[in-house]
Parts: C-alpha cells; sequence; structure tokens
C-alpha cells in the first residue's frame, strides 16, 4: 500500500491560491462532476422558480470558459436557487454507481424518512467481484421497486417531493445510468429539479448528517471500495487532496484477498477478513515487520 503526498507546491499551485483555486488543482477527481451536476439540474423547476433552456445553455458555456468560469460552489448556488427552503425540503435521493440500487427519502434538517437497498451480493459471488454489464441489468430490474419501497416507507409521493438527488459518478458508467434515466424520468413528470451529486463529495459529507456539530473545515479519509482519500473540506465545492493511493485502493485489497481466499464475499472483503480475524488469538499470531520506504516517486512512501 502507498499513499502519495500532495503539497501545493508539487502540484504547481503557488503559495497564497484561493482555496477554490487549490482545490481544482489538487482535486480534479472531485470537482468535474459538480460542474456536470448542472448538466442535471432544474430540467423543470416549480413555481415561481423558471429557467430557459438558453440560459441554462449559457451557464454551461461560461462554466468550460477559463476566463470567466464560476467556482463550483458558484454553480452549485446558483443551480439550487430554484429548490425550496431547507425547511421545506423534501429530497429523493438515487444511488447506482456501483453494485447496490439504493434510494431514500430525506428531510432538509437531514432526517432521514426511509431508506430502501437492493443488494447484488448473489451477484458478487458468482462472478467473483462486480460485472458490470450483469450490475447495470440487476439496477434495471430493481430501480422501480427499491424508489417506490423509499417513498412508501416515507409516506410520501413523487407530487411531495422537492427535488431529485441522483449519484452522477464517479462509479460504473452502466450503472450510474440507470439511476440517472429513473431520476429523469421522475422529474420529468413531475416537474421537479434535479440535483446531480458527487459519489466521493457525498461521502465526506455525510458525517455532517449524523453530527449536526460538525462544522467546516474539517478533514475526511474516504475509503470506499476504489477510493482512497485524504481530504480537507474547506466548505461545500471547496476540497484540497491531501493524499491517496498509487496503487489499489484498502477496499479493493480487502475484497481481492477475500477473494484469494475463498471467504464468503457476500457482505464485502472487509466484512469476511474481520470475521476470518476473530478467529485468531494472541497466542498464535505472527505479527508481521512492515518496513516504511519511500518508492520511486519521490512525493509518496509505502510499505
Amino acid at each position: 500500500m502507498h499513499l502519495i503526498v500532495l503539497p501545493a507546491e508539487a502540484a504547481g499551485s503557488p503559495a497564497g491560491t484561493p482555496p477554490g483555486k487549490m482545490a481544482s488543482t489538487l482535486l480534479p477527481t472531485l470537482l468535474p462532476p459538480v460542474s456536470r451536476a448542472a448538466a442535471f439540474l432544474l430540467r423543470t423547476p416549480p413555481k415561481p422558480f423558471r429557467y430557459h433552456h438558453s440560459l441554462f445553455r449559457s451557464l454551461l458555456a461560461s462554466a468550460s470558459s477559463p476566463s470567466t468560469s464560476p467556482t463550483p460552489r458558484a454553480l452549485v448556488t446558483m443551480a439550487c436557487a430554484a429548490i425550496p427552503t431547507r425547511r421545506d425540503l423534501l429530497m429523493l435521493g438515487i444511488e447506482t454507481s456501483c453494485d447496490d440500487t439504493a434510494a431514500a427519502v430525506v428531510r432538509g434538517d437531514g432526517e432521514i424518512l426511509s431508506q430502501a437497498i437492493a443488494s447484488q451480493s448473489d451477484l458478487l459471488v458468482k462472478w467473483g467481484g462486480v460485472a458490470p454489464k450483469m450490475a447495470e441489468e440487476a439496477h434495471a430490474l430493481a430501480i422501480d421497486q427499491v424508489v417506490q419501497k423509499a417513498l412508501d416507507d416515507a409516506n410520501v409521493s413523487e407530487s411531495d417531493l422537492s427535488a431529485v438527488a441522483v449519484t452522477i459518478g464517479p462509479g460504473l458508467s452502466l450503472c450510474l445510468r440507470v439511476g440517472v434515466h429513473k431520476a429523469r424520468k421522475i422529474a420529468k413528470v413531475f416537474g421537479l429539479p434535479i440535483v446531480g451529486v458527487h459519489h466521493m463529495e457525498a461521502h465526506a459529507l455525510v458525517s455532517r448528517l449524523v453530527n449536526k456539530d460538525l462544522d467546516y473545515p474539517f478533514l475526511a479519509l474516504l475509503i470506499s471500495g476504489g477510493h482512497n482519500l485524504l481530504v480537507l473540506a474547506q466548505n461545500l465545492g471547496e476540497y484540497v487532496q491531501l493524499g491517496t493511493t498509487i496503487d489499489d485502493a484498502i477496499g479493493e485489497a480487502y475484497d481481492k484477498s477475500a477473494r484469494w481466499l475463498g471467504l464468503d464475499i457476500q457482505k464485502g472483503g472487509g466484512p469476511a477478513l474481520e470475521e476470518l480475524a476473530l478467529e485468531g488469538s494472541d497466542a498464535t499470531t505472527q505479527r508481521l515487520q512492515f518496513l516504511l520506504c519511500w518508492s520511486e516517486d519521490s512525493s509518496s512512501i509505502g510499505y
């Protein structure tokens, strides 16, 4: 496992670079989908807010211009102008970035009214991991039922919603498009705005959902699946990547190790290895010595 450390100078950002500028330099994997979210936002916003398609195209054009490009936070702020106030907000969230089909209904104050998940654990065992095409087909079969269950459990209907949020990346493109298609369908029928959500940004910010006292700035360690990031969250849309791996992420290493050991990976490689480790004892444990060393990349360390 290697950790690559990226100081501002190494990334070409001089001292005193504004946070938003530094974030776009150090965290390219986070920011592009934030701007791409504009493509999914405000398709048919509720009254009294109306955005004409020509205005929306000009917004996207200005976002791609290096001279007049608004910050990602500004894009989010402009787009969210069509969404009701936080007190009255009722969101449907849809997630299909990898192998679980999930939906939830959440109030603006953070109250989770419902959540529904359809697992693909059987497919993981059958194919020895995530097979993108098979995962897409499983999402397509489950998405309607999962969304409906989330709505039913929350005792709301689509007409009660303020907006629809959907994961737009990073993730498996075949899987992502199932969720986006469902979100667009609901938004079109019920005249709702769509909020495109960045997968890793959601992981970083979910801590503020469960910890109401957490405020910016804060450090976030993202070790979900194929990602391994240490991020400084300075504000909404403003992130500085402090480190990442230059090879496999921890989640991938767990999954591969569990698969090679022939463990039951239905619940995931991490839990499978944890259960196996609990069978050991201090008397029989052999502690391995790992020497910290520099890799060929002078800005990274590994062992």
